[in-house]
């Protein structure tokens, strides 16, 4: 087997480039991995994990800081209706605060690709990471932003956890999770001052207790 670097250049401006590479070298089920959620004060940080037919062409899926709620909401259903797998996988804040952040982000996207069936044969990250998993991988500087299959691994994160923190503004709705989905507001941080945090709170990020 070739050298992974060489096979798959850092510099990339087809969106589909990696995949594209990776098909041609024999991999089949390439998965996009994204997460979303490591900066809130509160709820679980999600990754999903999307494989994308190997001819498709969805121009619009880009990385999902980018785009509108509505856009996101719309492109979401695009990738469910082509995508060939999707999982999620979450971590939740008090697992957050029993280890750290970048871990639990390992382990929501460990999750969400133990979820994929079959199994993926490749891995293209969000970001300079190797995941331990004997599973071949990239890890992709950006790569929200440069590879198709990861832009809609972080649309459908996002959804899913933007509708998650909205259900739960029905349950602890001081907060505003409807509107800020667990970050640090000045409303938020208001509600945290006059309530104390809730059982979505992160205690181990600074703002969320007294000091």
């Amino acid at each position: 087997m070739a050298d992974q670097a060489l096979l798959f250049p850092a510099a990339a401006v087809n969106r589909r480039l990696f995949e594209q590479r990776a098909h041609s070298c024999g991999y089949r089920r390439v998965a996009g991995i994204d997460e979303v959620g490591r900066g809130p004060l509160a709820g679980p940080v999600v990754a999903a994990a999307v494989i994308l037919p190997p001819d498709i062409n969805l121009p619009s899926v880009r990385d999902s800081k980018q785009l509108r709620a509505a856009q996101r909401e719309s492109l979401n259903l695009v990738i469910q209706a082509h995508a060939l797998d999707i999982a999620i996988g979450c971590v939740t804040a008090e697992e957050i605060d029993a280890t750290d952040i970048l871990r639990a982000t390992f382990e929501a996207m460990l999750r969400a690709i133990q979820e994929l069936r079959p199994t993926p044969d490749f891995i293209l990250i969000d970001g300079p990471y190797t995941l331990p998993i004997s599973i071949p991988q990239q890890g992709i500087k950006q790569g929200d932003r440069r590879s198709v299959s990861i832009a809609a691994a972080s649309i459908v994160a996002k959804v899913f956890r933007d509708r998650f923190m909205a259900e739960q503004h029905h349950q602890y709705p001081v907060y505003g999770f409807d509107c800020n989905k667990g970050y640090g507001t000045r409303r938020h941080l208001e509600a945290l001052r006059r309530h104390g945090p809730c059982p979505l709170h992160r205690r181990s990020f600074r703002g969320v207790l007294p000091r």
